[in-house]
């Protein structure tokens, strides 16, 4: 068996950072290394889940498929006992890829994602294009989008959809044109519903601020067709955890059912869709990370964006489209995620708005993403906000899986925020200009 190392990760194993929160919060991760097992056939894969439990190992992809790959978190102290038991498994297998060290060192891999970000507070105040050249606390988000209210008063108001079961304000920006608020189809950006998937933020940040920025120039087209309702956190205590204990944590903070002892709810598998109660598609083990809750819409979080969409249909020319941001893979994708085998109604005029994203991306950067419907092209989602929000009769919902396939995954290092920022901006503005409304 042949482990390829990424020079990225050499690189980050090698950079010494000052002791810092950036430190302790990179400490629990000391020596643990990432690896991408590829799989096979369903055998190969049972007894790759059949290693991880044994290990009580965690994964950074949220289903096991055949001929695909397996990311997996492994602790130092068994790495040997890992590798050993994955060499076994592809022998057995006939398998001849690679395995792939993602990250060499873990800790050292945050250390540097992190690398001043808790220093001192990141002046603000006229938001510009260096905010997106690093990583940001939930503080300084919060005063971003202040501060974007106060410098293009004439084009936002702050809103909140509600609170988190902490209590923390599910904050978002209003941006629209020269008609004023509450008179064009509304847009609805969710990101960070998964608490780890720090590039999510940015690149939502990134669109409110090119909206903005560019109001009277490039932008105004599409603030004279929509209204622009971006939420930064749909899971702001989960963030919170991720930036002062566990960076690598997933669902929101609900606290542990009866008989349990692991906390939290996927919040993108409790929307209250048909589909909530089906098998596939979701988690009955609230220490699952995919643990779809007690019952469907049960987190403060899902209820409040629930409401949030269902309250603006009523209002002005109602809601034209949804799009939930996540990461990593770079896919971008249509309904349905319940159900590989039903099409939804629009489903031809969604899959080619979505590959049309995808082409537009490319262009700036080169960078590929596949498209198509979320169950066939990622896995099967139950309880999802996609489908909640497509039956719900808002035709344009879609989500994406933002950079990379792998070489990094949650792990982005900073340097690449602005460039995902970049090829998103081309890929939303074909979306804007070919949806019909």
């Amino acid at each position: 068996m042949v482990f390829v190392l990424h020079l990225a990760a050499i690189l980050a194993s090698a950079l010494a950072v000052s002791a810092s929160s950036s430190e302790i919060l990179a400490a629990p991760y000391a020596g643990t290394k990432v690896f991408r097992v590829p799989t096979s056939n369903a055998s190969s894969i049972f007894q790759y889940e059949q290693l991880i439990d044994k290990l009580e190992l965690e994964t950074w992809t949220d289903e096991s498929l055949e001929n695909s790959w397996i990311d997996v978190q492994v602790d130092a102290d068994k790495v040997d006992e890992f590798t050993q038991s994955v060499d076994a498994i592809l022998s057995a297998h006939g398998i001849d890829k690679e395995v792939i060290t993602m990250h060499e060192d873990l800790g050292a891999s945050i250390a540097a994602e992190t690398e001043g970000m808790f220093d001192e507070k990141f002046s603000i105040e006229a938001v510009n294009a260096t905010w997106f050249n690093a990583y940001h606390t939930y503080a300084e988000h919060v005063q971003f989008f202040t501060d974007l209210n106060t410098q293009f008063p004439n084009n936002t108001k702050l809103v909140s959809a509600g609170t988190s079961i902490e209590g923390r304000s599910l904050i978002g920006i209003q941006i629209y044109g020269s008609a004023g608020p509450d008179i064009k189809p509304a847009i609805v950006y969710h990101s960070t519903v998964h608490a780890r998937e720090w590039i999510t933020t940015m690149v939502n940040e990134y669109i409110a601020w090119m909206l903005l920025s560019t109001a009277t120039g490039e932008s105004a087209t599409y603030l004279n067709k929509f209204d622009f309702f971006i939420f930064p956190f749909s899971n702001p205590d989960g963030f919170v955890y991720t930036q002062t204990s566990t960076r690598l944590w997933r669902k929101n903070r609900h606290t542990a059912p009866s008989g349990s002892t692991c906390l939290g709810v996927d919040i993108n598998r409790n929307w209250a869709h048909s589909s909530w109660g089906q098998s596939a598609g979701a988690s009955t083990s609230p220490c699952s990370e995919t643990y779809k809750g007690a019952s469907a819409g049960s987190e403060p979080e899902t209820k409040a964006l629930a409401a949030f969409i269902t309250a603006r249909k009523s209002i002005g020319a109602g809601v034209a489209g949804y799009l939930d941001w996540h990461s990593y893979s770079q896919l971008a994708m249509s309904p349905y995620g319940y159900s590989c085998s039903k099409a939804a109604a629009d489903a031809t005029e969604l899959n080619s708005l979505v590959a049309g994203f995808a082409t537009a991306l490319k262009a700036v950067h080169g960078t590929t993403f596949d498209s198509g419907p979320i169950c066939t092209t990622i896995y099967q989602v139950s309880g999802g906000s996609v489908d909640w929000v497509y039956d719900s009769g808002i035709k344009y919902s879609l989500t994406v899986e933002l950079r990379d396939t792998g070489n990094y995954g949650f792990v982005l290092p900073a340097s690449q925020i602005l460039p995902s920022g970049e090829e998103v901006w081309a890929g939303v503005k074909y979306l804007w200009t070919n949806m019909k409304v």
